[in-house]
């Protein structure tokens, strides 16, 4: 079988690579030349564990094709996926303009009958649009079926969320193009829900809003633990236990980011005001989530005073370990805010440090360990629950840094081991390790 995916950003380049795994014939197309370029000499340019090691092999048995060419990437193909972005808009609504360009380019090339699966996460009512946008393009003799197809990976396990998927959604209102389309799917085994059109676009959002509404609640519960003085560790594992409940998605700490949960959140929100609802526990979501990320800094804030001058260490850039993604990391805005009140901000991150040093530059000292990042540092930020950090040792804080604080965003250490260490230590919904507090004063205790 021969499939063509569009766009070999994150969702299109494991969509394809995970394809040609299973046998199939795979050509990826991109409009960026450099990128097609990279690709086809077997180097990946994002970091997701696994993927280039699969992507090699398959370009090395032949499976695996990369393309710029229009012609010989949409001509002769009857499965086309497209898997192009659909970033923010300033209000908040999707972006369309890539995946309008892209159909355009597969209505103009078509030569032949022709199955379009839409997996990017678009808003409801959109694939419809779609379908009437490429039948006003084709020639009279070429028919081509439209079938949404939305994603659920995760960044950073990519390649194990496409081979052991809770389930694979295929909306159409065209039997026959589902059935096609399931049956492409056949070989990974995995669950297969066949819905109308409108319900897959909406199965989308609904479930990243729904994880978003989770992280949001426990992090307002980790907020009220902080008055309390209840452990949110405690509280997660207690809730987690039920199995109404499920234990993920209940690890509090400083507010999701990504590539999703914000820009998804945001449009489906935008989707309600179109159709005038209501819709006021995602409003809230946004906005505890938006709050939270201004948390770890304001209690620094609050303790130290003015970060002028200091030595800050920042670690973890990502938004989530094992990916080099910041967009919307709540590192991201932890450094405006230091650069702002004029902070000495070293950073460390195992994949994310080449793209901040392509936003910051010479204004971040980019350290390649946590030894270089926390040394002589008077106060260090962890954003980031990465492998190299959780498992840092806890000694080594008062050898290197000047004073021993540390705000941890990830909860990614024991109390009793960071108070043992000598370590001032303020994590999220935990008491203050080595900090005196006023709880009413404050809202976080010691």
């Amino acid at each position: 079988m021969d499939i063509t995916v569009v766009g070999t950003g994150y969702v299109g380049l494991v969509t394809g690579v995970c394809f040609a795994e299973i046998g199939y014939n795979v050509t990826c197309f991109d409009i960026d030349d450099q990128k097609i370029s990279t690709l086809s000499k077997g180097r990946c340019p994002i970091y997701e564990p696994g993927l280039e090691e699969v992507l090699n092999r398959n370009l090395n048995e032949g499976r695996l094709h990369f393309t710029a060419d229009l012609k010989s990437a949409f001509a002769r193909v009857a499965y086309i996926f497209v898997a192009v972005g659909t970033p923010e808009n300033e209000d908040g609504s999707a972006n369309l303009d890539y995946l309008e360009a892209a159909v355009a380019d597969i209505g103009a090339n078509l030569t032949r009958d022709a199955v379009v699966v839409i997996k990017s996460t678009v808003p409801v009512g959109t694939n419809e649009r779609i379908d009437q946008m490429l039948q006003d393009i084709i020639p009279d003799n070429i028919q081509v079926k439209v079938v949404s197809n939305p994603e659920f990976l995760r960044e950073g396990s990519g390649i194990l969320d496409t081979f052991h998927a809770d389930r694979i959604v295929i909306g159409t209102d065209d039997r026959e193009a589902g059935g096609a389309v399931a049956s492409i799917y056949e070989p990974y085994g995995r669950p297969i829900i066949q819905t109308d059109i409108r319900s897959a676009e909406l199965i989308k959002y609904a479930s990243n809003a729904f994880l978003a509404t989770k992280i949001s609640f426990i992090n307002e519960v980790a907020n009220l633990c902080e008055h309390t003085g209840a452990n949110i560790e405690d509280v997660s594992k207690g809730m987690g236990m039920d199995e109404r409940i499920g234990s993920q998605f209940l690890k509090a700490g400083i507010g999701y980011g990504g590539s999703c949960f914000p820009k998804d959140t945001k449009a489906l929100e935008k989707l309600t005001e179109y159709y005038n609802y209501d819709f006021k526990i995602l409003r809230s979501v946004i906005e505890v989530n938006s709050r939270q990320k201004q948390q770890l800094f304001l209690k620094a804030k609050k303790m130290l005073g003015s970060m002028r001058g200091k030595r800050v260490a920042v670690l973890g850039l990502a938004f989530k370990p094992h990916t080099d993604d910041i967009r919307e990391a709540p590192a991201m805005e932890l450094i405006a805010q230091l650069l702002e009140e004029q902070a000495d901000i070293s950073v460390y991150d195992p994949a994310a440090v080449e793209k901040v040093e392509e936003l910051y530059g010479s204004l971040l000292y980019y350290a390649d360990s946590v030894d270089m990042a926390i040394k002589g540092a008077d106060v260090v930020f962890i954003m980031t629950e990465w492998p190299q950090i959780t498992e840092y040792d806890l000694e080594r804080y008062p050898l290197l840094t000047r004073e021993s604080v540390v705000f941890d965003g990830r909860n990614c250490y024991d109390l009793a081991e960071a108070e043992a260490a000598g370590l001032t230590y303020i994590s999220v919904g935990r008491r203050a390790v080595n900090v005196k507090w006023n709880l009413d004063n404050s809202g976080f205790q010691g």
